[in-house]
Protein backbone atom coordinates (compact mmCIF):
# COMPACT_ATOMS: atom_id res chain seq x y z
CA UNK A 1 0.00 0.00 0.00
CA UNK A 2 1.52 3.87 -0.93
CA UNK A 3 2.50 5.88 1.59
CA UNK A 4 1.38 9.89 1.18
CA UNK A 5 3.40 11.66 3.47
CA UNK A 6 3.61 15.46 4.05
CA UNK A 7 6.81 17.33 4.93
CA UNK A 8 7.25 20.09 6.88
CA UNK A 9 10.59 21.45 7.02
CA UNK A 10 11.12 24.03 10.30
CA UNK A 11 13.63 26.94 11.17
CA UNK A 12 12.81 27.77 14.70
CA UNK A 13 8.90 27.72 15.66
CA UNK A 14 7.60 28.30 11.70
CA UNK A 15 7.26 25.60 8.81
CA UNK A 16 9.33 27.01 5.82
CA UNK A 17 9.60 26.14 2.23
CA UNK A 18 12.34 27.15 -0.29
CA UNK A 19 13.41 25.42 -3.29
CA UNK A 20 16.69 23.22 -3.90
CA UNK A 21 16.08 23.09 -0.09
CA UNK A 22 17.30 27.14 -0.18
CA UNK A 23 15.30 30.22 -0.20
CA UNK A 24 13.48 29.54 2.93
CA UNK A 25 10.24 31.26 3.26
CA UNK A 26 8.02 31.41 6.20
CA UNK A 27 4.81 29.78 5.67
CA UNK A 28 3.01 29.92 9.47
CA UNK A 29 3.44 27.56 12.73
CA UNK A 30 3.89 23.88 11.82
CA UNK A 31 1.26 22.37 14.14
CA UNK A 32 -1.44 24.16 12.34
CA UNK A 33 -0.08 21.95 9.13
CA UNK A 34 0.37 19.06 11.02
CA UNK A 35 -3.16 18.80 12.16
CA UNK A 36 -4.68 19.56 9.24
CA UNK A 37 -2.92 16.88 7.27
CA UNK A 38 -3.66 14.54 10.09
CA UNK A 39 -7.73 15.07 9.45
CA UNK A 40 -7.00 14.95 6.06
CA UNK A 41 -5.55 11.26 5.63
CA UNK A 42 -2.06 11.51 5.91
CA UNK A 43 -0.12 8.39 6.70
CA UNK A 44 2.49 9.39 8.10
CA UNK A 45 4.80 12.83 8.70
CA UNK A 46 8.02 13.53 8.61
CA UNK A 47 9.55 17.06 10.39
CA UNK A 48 12.92 18.12 8.76
CA UNK A 49 14.92 20.81 10.52
CA UNK A 50 15.91 22.97 7.89
CA UNK A 51 18.36 24.38 10.22
CA UNK A 52 20.50 21.73 12.26
CA UNK A 53 23.66 22.04 10.06
CA UNK A 54 24.06 25.67 11.26
CA UNK A 55 23.66 24.79 15.08
CA UNK A 56 24.65 20.54 15.20
CA UNK A 57 21.79 20.01 16.94
CA UNK A 58 18.08 19.31 16.24
CA UNK A 59 15.59 21.98 17.83
CA UNK A 60 11.85 19.98 17.54
CA UNK A 61 11.92 18.61 20.06
CA UNK A 62 9.17 21.09 21.87
CA UNK A 63 7.41 21.13 18.51
CA UNK A 64 7.51 16.79 18.35
CA UNK A 65 6.24 16.79 22.03
CA UNK A 66 3.16 19.34 21.21
CA UNK A 67 2.48 17.60 17.76
CA UNK A 68 2.40 14.13 19.33
CA UNK A 69 -0.71 15.02 21.85
CA UNK A 70 -3.00 15.96 19.02
CA UNK A 71 -1.40 13.93 15.56
CA UNK A 72 -2.07 9.80 15.98
CA UNK A 73 -0.33 8.81 12.89
CA UNK A 74 3.18 7.89 12.57
CA UNK A 75 5.86 10.79 12.95
CA UNK A 76 9.24 11.13 11.58
CA UNK A 77 12.21 13.87 13.20
CA UNK A 78 15.03 14.52 10.89
CA UNK A 79 17.96 17.09 11.20
CA UNK A 80 21.08 17.15 13.57
CA UNK A 81 20.82 13.81 15.34
CA UNK A 82 24.43 12.59 15.36
CA UNK A 83 23.98 10.16 18.06
CA UNK A 84 22.13 7.20 19.75
CA UNK A 85 21.31 9.58 22.24
CA UNK A 86 20.24 12.58 20.24
CA UNK A 87 17.72 9.33 18.75
CA UNK A 88 15.97 8.49 22.30
CA UNK A 89 15.47 11.72 23.13
CA UNK A 90 13.52 12.86 20.04
CA UNK A 91 11.71 8.94 20.00
CA UNK A 92 10.74 9.96 23.73
CA UNK A 93 10.14 13.25 22.58
CA UNK A 94 6.42 11.68 20.65
CA UNK A 95 8.17 10.45 17.43
CA UNK A 96 8.52 6.68 15.84
CA UNK A 97 11.08 6.79 13.34
CA UNK A 98 14.29 9.60 12.88
CA UNK A 99 15.60 10.56 9.62
CA UNK A 100 19.58 10.26 9.61
CA UNK A 101 22.01 11.73 7.30
CA UNK A 102 24.79 13.79 7.58
CA UNK A 103 25.79 11.77 11.15
CA UNK A 104 25.51 8.50 9.47
CA UNK A 105 27.44 9.59 5.75
CA UNK A 106 30.16 10.32 8.44
CA UNK A 107 29.74 7.62 10.73
CA UNK A 108 27.96 4.75 8.88
CA UNK A 109 28.20 2.55 12.34
CA UNK A 110 25.75 5.10 13.48
CA UNK A 111 22.97 3.26 11.70
CA UNK A 112 24.29 -0.57 13.13
CA UNK A 113 24.21 1.05 16.44
CA UNK A 114 20.55 2.80 16.16
CA UNK A 115 19.14 -0.10 14.81
CA UNK A 116 20.03 -2.43 17.59
CA UNK A 117 18.99 -0.15 19.91
CA UNK A 118 15.70 1.04 18.53
CA UNK A 119 15.08 -1.40 15.27
CA UNK A 120 15.11 -1.07 11.94
CA UNK A 121 11.56 -0.07 11.39
CA UNK A 122 12.80 3.40 13.23
CA UNK A 123 15.77 4.35 11.10
CA UNK A 124 14.72 5.79 7.78
CA UNK A 125 18.40 7.18 6.00
CA UNK A 126 17.71 10.41 4.05
CA UNK A 127 19.77 10.79 0.65
CA UNK A 128 20.05 13.95 -0.50
CA UNK A 129 21.45 13.61 -4.11
CA UNK A 130 22.19 16.35 -6.98
CA UNK A 131 22.68 14.48 -10.45
CA UNK A 132 26.40 14.89 -12.16
CA UNK A 133 27.62 15.45 -15.56
CA UNK A 134 28.51 11.60 -15.91
CA UNK A 135 24.97 10.75 -14.65
CA UNK A 136 25.71 9.63 -11.63
CA UNK A 137 23.96 10.96 -8.10
CA UNK A 138 26.39 11.79 -5.17
CA UNK A 139 25.15 12.88 -2.13
CA UNK A 140 24.80 15.60 -0.23
CA UNK A 141 24.44 16.92 3.64
CA UNK A 142 23.46 20.29 4.91
CA UNK A 143 20.07 20.97 3.06
CA UNK A 144 22.62 19.85 -0.47
CA UNK A 145 25.42 22.22 -0.19
CA UNK A 146 28.12 19.96 1.41
CA UNK A 147 28.90 17.53 -1.01
CA UNK A 148 30.77 14.33 0.47
CA UNK A 149 31.89 12.65 -3.05
CA UNK A 150 29.87 9.67 -1.75
CA UNK A 151 27.92 7.27 -5.01
CA UNK A 152 23.94 7.95 -3.77
CA UNK A 153 23.17 4.50 -5.59
CA UNK A 154 26.07 2.76 -3.40
CA UNK A 155 25.05 4.72 -0.93
CA UNK A 156 21.45 3.32 -0.60
CA UNK A 157 22.82 -0.21 -0.46
CA UNK A 158 25.65 -0.08 2.42
CA UNK A 159 22.85 1.58 4.68
CA UNK A 160 20.32 -1.00 4.10
CA UNK A 161 23.16 -3.27 4.73
CA UNK A 162 23.97 -1.71 8.33
CA UNK A 163 20.16 -1.50 8.91
CA UNK A 164 18.26 1.10 7.59
CA UNK A 165 14.60 0.63 7.60
CA UNK A 166 13.86 2.80 4.94
CA UNK A 167 15.68 5.05 2.23
CA UNK A 168 14.53 9.02 1.57
CA UNK A 169 15.59 10.07 -1.86
CA UNK A 170 15.47 13.26 -2.30
CA UNK A 171 16.36 14.93 -5.14
CA UNK A 172 17.44 18.18 -4.75
CA UNK A 173 18.08 19.82 -8.56
CA UNK A 174 14.19 19.00 -8.10
CA UNK A 175 13.37 19.62 -4.62
CA UNK A 176 10.80 22.93 -4.26
CA UNK A 177 10.33 23.21 -8.43
CA UNK A 178 7.05 21.70 -9.10
CA UNK A 179 8.93 20.25 -12.06
CA UNK A 180 8.32 16.46 -11.21
CA UNK A 181 10.21 13.81 -9.43
CA UNK A 182 13.85 12.47 -10.65
CA UNK A 183 12.43 9.53 -11.47
CA UNK A 184 15.75 7.51 -12.74
CA UNK A 185 16.78 8.79 -9.31
CA UNK A 186 13.97 6.77 -7.06
CA UNK A 187 13.99 3.78 -9.78
CA UNK A 188 17.73 2.97 -9.48
CA UNK A 189 18.14 3.09 -5.92
CA UNK A 190 14.16 1.20 -5.09
CA UNK A 191 15.49 -1.30 -7.17
CA UNK A 192 18.65 -1.67 -5.72
CA UNK A 193 17.17 -1.95 -2.45
CA UNK A 194 14.67 -4.45 -0.36
CA UNK A 195 13.23 -2.03 1.69
CA UNK A 196 10.78 0.80 0.93
CA UNK A 197 12.08 3.62 -0.55
CA UNK A 198 10.32 7.15 0.29
CA UNK A 199 10.48 9.81 -2.85
CA UNK A 200 10.91 13.45 -2.24
CA UNK A 201 11.67 16.58 -4.41
CA UNK A 202 9.57 17.79 -7.29
CA UNK A 203 5.95 17.05 -7.14
CA UNK A 204 3.82 20.13 -8.97
CA UNK A 205 0.76 18.36 -9.85
CA UNK A 206 -0.91 14.83 -9.43
CA UNK A 207 -0.11 13.13 -12.23
CA UNK A 208 3.81 13.59 -11.01
CA UNK A 209 3.01 11.73 -7.78
CA UNK A 210 1.40 8.96 -9.78
CA UNK A 211 4.49 8.87 -12.20
CA UNK A 212 7.23 8.18 -9.54
CA UNK A 213 5.18 5.50 -7.96
CA UNK A 214 4.64 3.65 -10.93
CA UNK A 215 7.94 4.51 -13.30
CA UNK A 216 9.98 5.60 -10.26
CA UNK A 217 8.90 2.55 -7.90
CA UNK A 218 8.51 4.07 -5.08
CA UNK A 219 7.15 2.51 -1.82
CA UNK A 220 5.82 6.04 -0.39
CA UNK A 221 5.97 9.56 -1.41
CA UNK A 222 7.18 12.78 0.40
CA UNK A 223 5.13 16.07 -0.22
CA UNK A 224 5.34 19.51 0.80
CA UNK A 225 4.67 22.27 -1.94
CA UNK A 226 1.92 20.30 -3.26
CA UNK A 227 0.05 20.08 -0.06
CA UNK A 228 1.59 23.54 1.90
CA UNK A 229 0.51 25.96 -0.97
CA UNK A 230 -2.87 24.63 -1.16
CA UNK A 231 -2.86 25.05 2.66
CA UNK A 232 -2.18 28.34 2.85
CA UNK A 233 -4.44 29.48 0.11
CA UNK A 234 -7.39 27.91 1.86
CA UNK A 235 -6.40 28.84 5.41
CA UNK A 236 -4.68 31.70 5.54
CA UNK A 237 -2.99 32.54 8.83
CA UNK A 238 -4.04 35.44 10.64
CA UNK A 239 -1.95 38.63 10.54
CA UNK A 240 -1.63 38.69 14.51
CA UNK A 241 0.04 34.84 14.27
CA UNK A 242 2.76 35.93 11.57
CA UNK A 243 6.19 35.60 13.00
CA UNK A 244 8.39 38.39 14.16
CA UNK A 245 11.59 37.18 11.41
CA UNK A 246 12.05 35.27 8.85
CA UNK A 247 11.06 35.60 4.93
CA UNK A 248 7.04 36.36 5.24
CA UNK A 249 6.36 38.04 2.14
CA UNK A 250 4.38 34.63 0.53
CA UNK A 251 2.31 34.67 3.36
CA UNK A 252 1.91 38.94 3.88
CA UNK A 253 1.09 38.86 0.59
CA UNK A 254 -0.82 35.13 -0.29
CA UNK A 255 1.69 35.21 -3.33
CA UNK A 256 1.14 32.34 -5.60
CA UNK A 257 4.10 29.65 -7.33
CA UNK A 258 2.55 28.85 -10.90
CA UNK A 259 4.50 26.00 -11.20
CA UNK A 260 2.94 24.35 -8.21
CA UNK A 261 -0.66 22.91 -9.11
CA UNK A 262 -1.87 23.03 -4.97
CA UNK A 263 -3.98 19.99 -4.19
CA UNK A 264 -5.66 18.79 -0.92
CA UNK A 265 -4.57 15.77 0.37
CA UNK A 266 -7.68 13.78 -0.03
CA UNK A 267 -7.72 15.44 -4.02
CA UNK A 268 -4.56 13.40 -4.57
CA UNK A 269 -5.89 9.74 -2.67
CA UNK A 270 -8.98 9.79 -5.11
CA UNK A 271 -6.77 10.76 -7.39
CA UNK A 272 -4.24 7.95 -7.19
CA UNK A 273 -7.43 5.72 -6.20
CA UNK A 274 -9.15 6.33 -9.35
CA UNK A 275 -5.76 5.28 -10.98
CA UNK A 276 -5.48 1.99 -9.83
CA UNK A 277 -2.61 2.89 -7.06
CA UNK A 278 -3.54 0.90 -3.57
CA UNK A 279 -3.70 3.58 -0.70
CA UNK A 280 -5.41 4.19 2.52
CA UNK A 281 -8.45 6.56 1.04
CA UNK A 282 -11.81 7.19 2.45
Amino acid sequence: MIRIIPRLDIKGPNLVKGIHLEGLRVLGKPEHFARYYYENGADELLYMDAVASLYNRNNLLHIVERTAKEVFIPLTVGGGLRSVEDIRAVLRAGADKVSLNTAALRRPELIREAAKAFGSSTIVISIEAIRQKDGTYRCYTDCGRQETGVDALEWAVQATELGAGEILVTSVDREGTGKGFDLELTRKIAEAVSVPVIACGGAGCLEHVYEVITQGKAQAVCIASLFHYHFVKQCPPDPKDFPEEGNLEFIRKRLEWNRIQAAALPELKEYLVGRGIDCRWN
